[in-house]
């Protein structure tokens, strides 16, 4: 899998579907389908609270198997990229973030905006350092490098790759029960999905890893936190 200069999505690095293929495929849909739309759905009806990390490592560690079992993957390209990393985008990137984030905030809950900031500065530097690995990374594992390389063969292009890519990202927030989490990171999805296709995981990784952050600095973290969740039932 080799890396290529940004470009057309992922043309060069991935193999698509050709229009007259896709013979013997059906199990790894069934198995696409398991992994990104039942297992999610399942964990939003049936996971305990304070069993979401437990869950996300569970499921990286299953993915880092399948990723193996698929073979033809080059395990140190997960480490390339960082040359194809374009800060002053990154930093644009950010600040749309956090606009976002703001307006959101402003909209639905103004007492809590830059909650965090005000209550707990010194945890909030917590959480800068621990999201990107914790959380960020097991996912981009898991809805990135497992995806496009070993179901991107049931797509005929990246661009219905990406869409169902950012579907599934967002079918994996259902816990939180919130039309907000299911909008924010249903394009956040698309941006990683798109980044990763283009840069390489590093890049996707960054752009997680700062998205997340700053939503939590703006104080969307009442709406991500797991702790918060009421399930409607």
């Amino acid at each position: 899998m080799a890396l290529t200069s940004p470009g057309p999505l992922g043309r060069a690095r991935f193999r698509w579907r050709q229009p007259a293929g896709g013979q013997g495929l059906a199990a790894l849909w069934a198995e696409m389908l398991l992994l990104y739309g039942a297992i999610p759905v399942a964990l939003a009806l049936f996971l305990p609270k304070g069993w979401l990390f437990p869950a996300l490592f569970v499921l990286m560690g299953g993915g880092l198997v399948l990723l193996w079992r698929t073979g033809g993957f080059e395990w140190r390209d997960m480490l390339r990229g960082w040359g194809r990393f374009d800060w002053g985008l990154l930093a644009l990137f950010g600040a749309l973030t956090l606009g976002i984030a703001v307006l959101v905030m402003a909209q639905t809950r103004p007492e809590a905006l830059f909650g965090f900031v005000r209550r707990d500065p010194r945890f909030l530097v917590v959480v800068w350092l621990l999201y990107p690995l914790l959380s960020a990374l097991p996912q981009e594992l898991i809805f990135r490098v497992l995806f496009f390389h070993r179901y991107g063969q049931l797509f005929r292009g990246p661009r219905q790759a990406v869409l169902v890519n950012a579907a599934f990202f967002s079918l994996a927030h259902l816990m939180y029960w919130n039309w907000i989490v299911a909008a924010m990171t249903f394009g956040g999805g698309l941006a990683f999905a798109i980044g990763y296709l283009r840069r390489g995981l590093p890049w996707a990784f960054a752009m997680h890893g700062l998205a997340g952050n700053l939503l939590f600095t703006a104080g969307l973290g009442i709406y991500f936190y797991s702790g918060n969740v009421v399930r409607p039932f």
